[in-house]
């Protein structure tokens, strides 16, 4: 397939000279990024421009080296300027897949130093994350992370607070958990800035009705079926609740009934009408999608990966892995850079 180069700099003409109520957003991207997240930042800034008549703000796509980045859809985007050329943020957020480093990690953290220095606000959007954890510049500020790379983010970086919330903003970063929290994330730039009144122009432009606020949780999907698990009947929820909590330590089906105020044979009822299977067969899947997150997006040893989600022996883990994807876990983290995701995963390919 051909890679597409899209050079968007003609957009946003950012050799203009700024104006002091301007904000100027930069989005660092790493190879591999997910473009929705990109697009998510730009365009209702961009549309709040248009409706305002204002340029109230102004972005770059910014990049470690001066070559096309491409995304994880294939599309390249051309940089307006390196992380080593830029100046005048107002804020830069990372772009990235769980993967992502920088090629020269020194470099990098003394430019960004140099814009923390110069009150640019750093965060990151989805997998950007990770490397912006990897600076160790957050320390041990708590941090938005997407539900499906929470298991990779722990064992990296246990020491960091995780939040469920679709935005953080607590402490000095600004961390965003997906492409559509982005978007309110932008939304709340532009009622900031431009008032309530663009804010809202632009939100039904997009057609994007529910705006919700940073402190509101991720919406965390139950598996096989076509709900979240908010709309789950309360008390398979609470079963749900139960299993992600013992996922190193298994628990006993009979265990998370009495728990849960039912007997084993009611909860199996409920569970089957509510996801259409077993709580033992969903239970055992939410740990299998745990392990896969550990499995793409850590270097640990796959036995150690099977202990992790509460397997005594690696072989049964293999061989439960392998029936719920189709593939061995060696198989599935030499493919994970051409993965291709199926109808039973819980990861986005960027």
């Amino acid at each position: 397939m051909g890679t597409i180069v899209l050079d968007i700099s003609s957009i946003h003409h950012i050799n203009e000279p700024m104006k002091k109520e301007e904000m100027t957003l930069g989005i660092l991207v790493f190879p591999g990024f997910p473009m929705a997240c990109l697009t998510s930042c730009i365009e209702p800034l961009r549309a709040a421009n248009e409706i305002s008549g204002q340029d109230a703000f102004r972005w770059m796509v910014v990049a470690e080296k001066n070559e096309p980045v491409q995304s994880s859809a294939g599309v390249a985007f051309s940089p307006d300027c390196t992380l080593a050329e830029v100046r005048g943020l107002g804020r830069l957020l990372f772009a990235s897949s769980p993967n992502s480093v920088f090629e020269d990690p020194s470099k990098a953290n003394a430019a960004l130093q140099r814009l923390l220095r110069g009150n640019t606000k750093l965060g990151a959007i989805s997998g950007g994350v990770f490397p912006l954890a990897r600076t160790r510049l957050t320390e041990d500020q708590p941090l938005s992370v997407h539900w499906c790379y929470e298991a990779a983010f722990k064992a990296e970086f246990p020491a960091i607070p995780i939040k469920d919330t679709v935005v953080c903003t607590e402490g000095s970063f600004t961390t965003i958990s997906g492409a559509s929290a982005v978007f309110d994330h932008m939304l709340t730039l532009i009622e900031d800035s431009l008032g309530g009144d663009v804010m809202a122009e632009v939100a039904c432009w997009f057609q994007h009705p529910f705006i919700r606020s940073a402190t509101m949780s991720q919406k965390v999907p139950a598996i096989s079926t076509a709900k979240s698990q908010d709309l789950l009947p309360k008390q398979v929820a609470r079963a749900i609740r139960h299993f992600a909590e013992h996922i190193e330590s298994p628990i006993q089906i009979s265990e998370v009934a009495e728990a849960v105020g039912l007997s084993a044979r009611s909860l199996e009822r409920g569970f089957k009408k509510a996801t259409g299977q077993s709580p033992l067969n969903y239970y055992r899947k939410m740990r299998m999608n745990q392990a896969r997150q550990l499995v793409l997006y850590t270097n640990d040893p796959i036995t150690e990966v099977a202990y992790m989600v509460g397997y005594s022996t690696p072989g049964s883990f293999m061989r439960h892995y392998r029936e719920t994807f189709g593939v061995t876990p060696i198989s599935d983290r030499r493919a994970k850079n051409s993965m291709r995701v199926g109808s039973d995963d819980v990861l986005p390919s960027g």
